[in-house]
């Protein structure tokens, strides 16, 4: 299942709203703009709002999400953005909605204002139904559920495909070529635009700069043209990049062509390729490619879900596919595109089945399904012997030295605090520790008590990451105590470059003796109260 955290702009959201989610797209020109549908079918909008690009009615930044209302209720099946940007949906009833910026018409109202809300602009062309929709920087397209496809907006490179280079305002039909032929998927870059049709031809019509139109030459197109290069090859599946195509075929081979400039081709150069070119990806069929208009990053999942990706990632230049730990290639946009956008509308599927770790954490201290307790200054900690004995080594040892069924289900601790034991206890059952630093110096004491090395290392670096002047020098004297070698020369370090704020606190002067004569001997020696 996609994880919708792993863009920055949903960290927003409390656990509840996330786990609402059903539908997500993220967009902008820094990734920080977010629309998403919930398993009620209410539509939220969150993030900075350049534009007016959230539909909310105003063009104020929203960091608590707010509804759209013309949306809810209405079954979302496609969602493009353009780059200024402008968004783009249809509904399962084919409803064609957009708003945000139209200074180039891409809206299709007619006018070139700006729209807070979603426009019906499905209105405008004979009320066909919508079944795919697609934008690029400024214009707009529309795939009818006849196999038509409108499209309107900036058109200075022929992108809307009118065989003029003429703004248009409103939604027109492509016809140029495609008027006899059903078309069942389409894609924009920047300022280009491509239409698959049903026996697999792909057509491509506005910007050819960089041969992302697979004509063999860079001249522009301002009517659809039949990509001649993959004839007999029957395509399923296209996606465009900002000036690259990359096409999927029923056999699930992968073609690229376009600008490489990043190695967004992936095969090996950064030379531009006018036609297409077969790319490998281990020998192994492909199910999926993606790769969308506002960046130059290429991904790919195989019929084994390796996922692969190359281009521009994290701003180096990747020329080959390179596997990746992922499970699905939106993941690769979240962590390695620039901007981190969706490349496509989410579509998030709710686990209902827990993992192994979720459940282990779930049943922490849980009452129901424990078989001992421990008591810590007069609290209850409920845990499972059977965790214990296979997490804890000292654990372990204790239950096959004296344990046994006869013997009282509550053990007594009198030589930790509640929070620190606690804190270690869960450990056993998430591998993650949440403390202050004061505490952690009292999980740090169980830890070497214990034995247990890894909670040692969390302890120290809850320790170096909260450091304070005012619990510097007991943070010290706990290093010191404990024998962490690491910690004591880190927090040594900080009290020297904070000596005049660490002696003027309370704490300092309340220290052991020895610990301080300790302390002034070294900070002297490595010349500390020179001035």
């Amino acid at each position: 299942m996609v994880d919708v955290r792993k863009w920055p702009v949903f960290n927003l959201l409390s656990p509840q709203e996330l786990k609402s989610i059903q539908q997500a797209c993220v967009f902008g020109t820094t990734a920080t703009e977010a629309i998403y549908v919930t398993k009620d079918n209410d539509v939220f909008a969150l993030g900075v709002n350049c534009s007016n690009c959230l539909g909310i009615g105003d063009g104020q930044s929203i960091a608590v999400p707010k509804k759209i209302d013309a949306l809810c209720g209405k079954k979302i099946i496609s969602l493009s953005y353009g780059s200024g940007p402008h968004i783009l949906l249809a509904t399962q009833d084919g409803e064609t909605y957009s708003w945000g910026l139209n200074s180039s018409c891409q809206l299709g109202n007619g006018t070139t204002g700006p729209a807070s809300l979603p426009f019906l602009v499905s209105s405008m062309f004979c009320a066909k139904k919508a079944v795919e929709v697609a934008c690029g920087f400024s214009h707009s397209m529309v795939l009818t559920s006849d196999g038509e496809v409108y499209s309107w907006g900036s058109n200075n490179c022929g992108q809307v495909g009118s065989g003029s280079t003429t703004t248009q305002a409103t939604p027109r039909r492509v016809i140029h070529g495609l008027e006899n032929r059903m078309i069942v998927t389409i894609s924009c870059g920047q300022v280009f635009s491509v239409a698959v049709t049903d026996n697999g031809e792909v057509f491509g019509w506005g910007n050819n700069g960089n041969g992302q139109l697979g004509s063999g030459f860079n001249g522009n197109h301002l009517i659809p043209y039949r990509l001649i290069a993959l004839q007999g090859i029957c395509i399923l599946q296209i996606t465009c990049g900002y000036a690259h195509t990359l096409a999927l075929t029923d056999e699930g081979l992968l073609y690229a062509w376009g600008a490489n400039t990043v190695g967004q081709l992936g095969f090996g150069s950064r030379s531009n390729q006018m036609v297409p070119v077969l790319i490998t990806l281990e020998k192994e069929r492909i199910v999926e490619i993606a790769t969308c208009h506002s960046t130059s990053i290429s991904a790919a999942k195989t019929q084994s879900d390796q996922v692969y990706m190359w281009g521009q990632c994290r701003g180096q230049s990747v020329t080959v596919p390179c596997l990746t730990h992922f499970s699905y290639t939106d993941d690769v946009f979240a962590c390695f595109a620039s901007p981190a956008v969706t490349w496509r509308l989410l579509s998030i599927e709710q686990d209902d089945h827990p993992t192994v770790a979720q459940s282990l954490h779930r049943e922490f201290d849980s009452l129901e399904t424990s078989d001992l307790k421990f008591c810590v200054e007069g609290k209850l900690i409920h845990v499972h012997k059977a965790i214990l004995k296979i997490r804890c080594e000292h654990f372990r040892s204790m239950f096959q030295s004296y344990w046994s069924e006869d013997e009282k289900e509550v053990i007594e601790i009198d030589q930790f605090s509640y929070p620190v034991y606690r804190a270690f206890l869960e450990y056993l059952y998430t591998d993650s520790v949440n403390l202050p630093p004061e505490d952690a110096v009292g999980l740090l004491d169980l830890a070497t008590s214990y034995c247990e090395e890894t909670v040692k290392k969390l302890c120290q670096d809850i320790i170096k990451r909260d450091i304070t002047m005012e619990n510097a020098f007991l943070l010290l004297s706990a290093a010191v105590r404990y024998d962490a070698k690491d910690l004591e020369e880190f927090c040594f370090k900080f009290c020297v470059n904070h000596l005049t704020a660490v002696i003027n606190t309370d704490a300092f002067w309340q220290m052991d003796g020895d610990l301080l004569k300790d302390f002034f001997g070294k900070a002297s020696k490595c010349g500390a109260f020179r001035n």
